[in-house]
């Protein structure tokens, strides 16, 4: 098999890990919180050391996700927060702290705050516990839960140095190995959900441009199998 289709394979497996991930975006569409993600590229380039100009191949390389605000919903439900900027809340799991945008919180038969999972929220102080009969819940935009009886405490929000390196886990997690920072000005909004910030039209867009990329390679790999089919069959006619 000749170079340029090497080449051209490097280029389609590329597209197609492409795909996937554009497929992904699209399907969580509707995820609250959700970043979309891309494939991060890189030339990889290969010296056949027999003077021959160097070839350069397709590597894909992790994918890196768009850090950027979703649209907030607005539910009404007043233990439903977004987040405004930076950060995650933080949930006490099984395996240790994991950290989310996803804001839509519960209260448990015990009375703390939990998330889907049922996952405890962390406060400033630990788990946040509400009693039954506190019933007017206001949740401040730095964070601060208050009831008529006053202040009970505030929801924690980190950060870390790069947001890139955190493994998303099930159930909109995720983990990290750096260390956590808390957000210095927290910026949350009750009532409200962070929606997913996938734009359908662009990721339509990029699966149409993947497709006739893809469509374009097999093309090219298709003419230079009957090129080297031609040769063979030229070369093995008795002169």
């Amino acid at each position: 098999m000749t170079n340029s289709v090497f080449i051209a394979l490097s280029k389609r497996r590329g597209l197609e890990q492409q795909l996937n991930i554009v497929a992904n975006n699209l399907a969580n569409l509707n995820t609250p919180s959700f970043k979309a993600e891309k494939l991060i590229f890189r030339e990889f380039l290969i010296d056949p050391q027999d003077r021959a100009p160097a070839l350069s191949y397709t590597q894909d390389v992790g994918t890196a996700r768009n850090l950027a605000d979703g649209p907030i919903k607005t539910t009404g439900n007043p233990f439903d927060v977004a987040i405004t900027g930076p950060g995650y809340f933080v949930v006490e799991t099984p395996q240790g702290e994991r950290y989310t945008r996803h804001g839509r919180f519960q209260l448990d038969a015990n009375g703390v705050l939990v998330n889907n999972e049922g996952h405890a929220v962390q406060s400033d102080g630990g788990p946040l516990t509400i009693s039954e009969d506190q019933t007017d819940i206001t949740i401040a935009t730095d964070g601060t839960v208050s009831t008529e009886d006053g202040v009970i405490g505030a929801l924690r929000l980190v950060e870390f140095e790069n947001p890139q390196e955190m493994r998303r886990a099930a159930n909109g997690l995720y983990s990290s190995l750096q260390p956590p920072t808390d957000v210095a000005e927290p910026q949350m909004v009750q009532g409200g959900l962070e929606q997913s910030n996938v734009v359908a039209v662009e990721e339509l867009t990029e699966m149409i441009r993947i497709s006739r990329a893809h469509a374009s390679s097999k093309r090219f790999m298709d003419q230079e199998d009957r090129r080297v089919r031609e040769m063979i069959d030229k070369i093995g006619r008795p002169i």
